[in-house]
């Protein structure tokens, strides 16, 4: 008598999302099981990974992920179109940190020029992200919004605090929101009911959970991760039914087992290998807790998880 693998009922389906314009937009989503459970359902649309660009040159990253960028970190068009052409970015991540009320505190007329250069510069979909100030991201997303109207920038982080007024800014300037939520379930959930009763479109709308690295609290990440796909696919939760986009590369690079040196600490090892190592398995763990778009760094890293995406969905 053959054997049979128990297979789960699946009631629900992850919303496809468009991101981006033109012929280089990319689609997410579309899901009707669970991450890579080929034998159960479809995942008709891979993971994809958007790699990062600052719109200033950054002083606190390890040598080993500022090495591949060193001669482009001081102009975000260029940094941008070598990421597309030297390393084969599908979509780019700029990262507005110099808004930052307790950095530079560039303003929002300047934040916006810089991301309308780099939008018009490159034909893949540009995620831009800002501090998580609340009446800086709201003054600075406005702008931004306005000079890039039509060009569906994803803009994030949205949250509680700012979500009316971010979120009208991309509605009348047809743009996509990054919901993003502290590490809950449920509040999770609520803003995106709040976005949907504001006029926020679902498909407009992509998921911020709040991730971690190995070492830092994967586990709780993963945990909330998985419990938002077992409600979306398994209990008809429309609510959670959206492509999960998580900001792994800060999280990772931060860590001081990514900063320090082999001459601090010999017993650590290799620091280049170390935190190519540290993004590329955090990362892997986040494909598994339901991933659909990763923020990434390291071009090193980037290929291992690319070839564990290929491995995970090989026939």
């Amino acid at each position: 008598m053959a054997f049979e693998i128990p297979k789960t009922a699946y009631s629900g389906k992850i919303k496809e999302i468009t991101l981006g314009k033109g012929e280089k937009a990319v689609t997410v989503g579309g899901e009707s099981s669970y991450p890579f459970y080929l034998f159960e359902g479809e995942m008709p649309h891979l993971p994809r990974i958007a790699m990062e660009v600052y719109d200033a040159p950054p002083e606190e990253w390890a040598e080993a992920a500022l090495e591949p960028f060193a001669d482009v970190v001081s102009d975000p068009v260029a940094w941008a179109n070598k990421c597309i052409k030297d390393y084969g970015a599908e979509m780019i991540c700029l990262q507005l940190a110099s808004t930052d009320p307790n950095g530079l505190d560039r303003g929002a007329d300047e934040a916006a020029e810089v991301v309308k250069r780099v939008s018009e510069a490159i034909d893949v979909p540009l995620i831009v992200l800002g501090t998580a100030n609340h009446d800086k991201d709201t003054e600075v997303f406005r702008k931004v919004a306005e000079v890039c109207h039509g060009k569906n920038l994803i803009l994030g982080p949205v949250e509680e605090g700012d979500y009316k007024q971010i979120g009208a800014a991309a509605i009348g300037y047809q743009h996509t929101v990054v919901a993003a939520s502290p590490i809950d379930i449920n509040l999770g959930k609520q803003l995106n009911i709040l976005l949907g009763n504001l006029g926020v479109s679902d498909d407009m709308l992509v998921m911020d959970p709040t991730v971690s690295g190995i070492g830092y609290g994967i586990e709780y990440a993963y945990s909330v991760m998985e419990r938002m796909r077992m409600a979306a696919l398994t209990q008809q939760d429309d609510k959670l039914q959206f492509p999960i986009i998580c900001n792994i590369a800060r999280e990772t690079w931060k860590a001081k087992e990514a900063k320090i040196s082999e001459a601090e600490d010999p017993k650590m090892g290799d620091a280049k290998k170390r935190g190519i190592l540290l993004e590329a398995m955090s990362a892997t763990v986040l494909l598994l807790a339901g991933a659909d778009v990763l923020i990434m760094r390291h071009p090193e890293a980037i290929k291992l998880v690319r070839e564990m995406i290929a491995e995970l969905t090989a026939s």
